[in-house]
């Protein structure tokens, strides 16, 4: 079946569930067991099954079946969050002593974690050039567990060329780690591409509503399994029942939610980088966009969030121009069905960011095109005004 056939159908069980077309919300802390002998066998069974709420009920057993088959990875762990399924991610693999290789375009927490967190107790940190491809060999150490990668990075887009990374991180005996968030693995198959552990902030375009937040993380391999399932049971990490169901009901529509997402958001980033006031697109589909080849030979398609280098350095004028958006709401999330606008600050210490200018991102929404460049072309005429002011 295609991917959007599956994911209509995969994890409905009407039967078991007494007709119901979805999976319903099973809430629970307590959980009974038929006999003393199966409560003292639990422990054996935490990886297939649950013993109590903080594990998940048939609702995450559901989702993370669902994200799964999504993926095409062995199997999905379900946390709080997408940074929580960022840390568990790296801290189910990590050590003291060990080194791990960041990306220097990575989500700004996801910096933060790994320059406090990790650092404090004691792994070794280090961002590297989103562009280094498989020349990150020269970087790697003995000590080096993980290569973690975002495609599209944060804020400036870099497309990584995530199998030359994987070759690498491979022969090298590392695994490798990416924040698949922007593209969904309708649009990029991660582990067909060398990816060990996959991870998605499903508050985005996973759940789709802009309600709720949850993580996901997807491995290879049982063993990976069984290391981020401990690890975050260990932290006392868990995803409601009811997000789970809601992250579930949106899933079913992401397929057709990311077509109309990335027609929308490509027709006006194209109107965009024919602005005068604008001095570059950071969009992976466009031609000239840093990691663009790589974009067209590994990805499927494209998705909403992307960046606009404005020609000017006035804030004031760039207040006067978004302050008045209709559409473009100021929110710091992307992947609902509304349009945002935010002013990212890029955190670089390898390639750090000098251009001139004042750079925006979009996340282009469900919306009509024409409605959203009306209130684009709106907003560039006030920030010439304010430019003249």
């Amino acid at each position: 079946m295609q991917r959007e056939t599956r994911l209509v159908h995969v994890a409905r069980d009407p039967v078991r569930d007494g007709g119901a077309v979805n999976p319903p919300v099973h809430r629970a802390s307590t959980i009974i067991f038929p006999s003393l002998r199966e409560f003292a066998a639990r422990a054996e069974r935490r990886y297939t099954s649950y013993s109590y709420g903080l594990q998940g009920t048939l609702t995450n057993i559901a989702l993370a079946e669902a994200v799964a088959d999504l993926s095409g990875g062995y199997r999905s762990a379900i946390v709080s969050s997408g940074l929580a399924a960022v840390t568990h991610a790296l801290t189910a693999f990590l050590r003291a002593g060990d080194h791990v290789l960041l990306a220097d375009s990575v989500y700004g927490p996801t910096r933060a974690f790994g320059a406090s967190v990790l650092a404090r107790f004691g792994v070794d940190v280090e961002f590297y050039d989103p562009l280094i491809g498989g020349d990150i060999r020269r970087l790697l150490r003995e000590q080096t567990r993980i290569v973690y990668a975002e495609s599209p990075g944060t804020a400036t887009f870099e497309v990584q060329d995530v199998p030359a990374l994987a070759d690498a991180a491979h022969a090298a005996g590392a695994l490798v780690v990416l924040d698949n968030t922007w593209a969904t693995p309708l649009n990029f198959r991660a582990f067909d591409h060398g990816v060990d552990i996959e991870v998605q902030a499903g508050t985005k375009y996973l759940a789709g509503h802009s309600d709720l937040l949850i993580g996901a993380i997807t491995v290879r391999t049982e063993e990976h399994y069984r290391a981020v399932r401990d690890d975050a049971l260990g932290f006392g990490d868990h995803a409601s029942p009811d997000v789970c169901y809601e992250t579930l009901r949106g899933l079913r529509t992401l397929a057709v939610r990311m077509r109309q997402l990335e027609a929308s958001a490509l027709a006006v980033a194209r109107w965009l980088a024919d602005r005068p006031e604008v001095a570059r697109v950071l969009h992976p589909a466009l031609p000239g966009h840093p990691g663009h080849e790589v974009w067209k030979r590994d990805f499927l398609g494209s998705s909403s969030l992307f960046g606009v280098l404005l020609r000017t350095d006035s804030m004031d004028a760039v207040s006067r121009m978004v302050d008045g958006f209709r559409l473009f709401k100021i929110g710091a999330s992307f992947g609902g069905y509304e349009s945002l606008v935010t002013l990212p600050a890029p955190e670089r210490t390898v390639r750090p960011w000098t251009e001139a200018g004042t750079l925006l991102r979009f996340h282009v929404g469900l919306e009509a095109v024409d409605d959203l460049i009306a209130d684009l072309r709106d907003g560039l005429e006030r920030l010439a005004e304010g430019e003249v002011r």
